[in-house]
């Protein structure tokens, strides 16, 4: 199961599907997406090769983010 953690608001707050995640928080704490074990499938691929991106999307989520002001 993934997981994703992120502070909100002083809050740890859990979430297990990315679309669940708000689109603007403090701080990202934990990116967990559960990877398959190999073999992968092309479908297994196509997916593990968007995790850079949707860790990158978070990460330009955060508020505090020293990168990001």
């Amino acid at each position: 199961m993934d997981k994703f953690v992120v502070k909100n608001n002083g809050e740890l707050q859990t979430y297990n599907k990315f679309e669940d995640i708000p689109s603007e928080f403090d701080y990202l704490i934990e990116f967990a997406p559960e990877i398959p074990e190999p073999p992968h499938t092309d479908e297994q691929h196509e997916w593990l090769e968007t995790l850079n991106d949707k860790l990158k999307q978070l990460m330009s989520r955060e508020r505090k983010n020293a990168s990001s002001n």
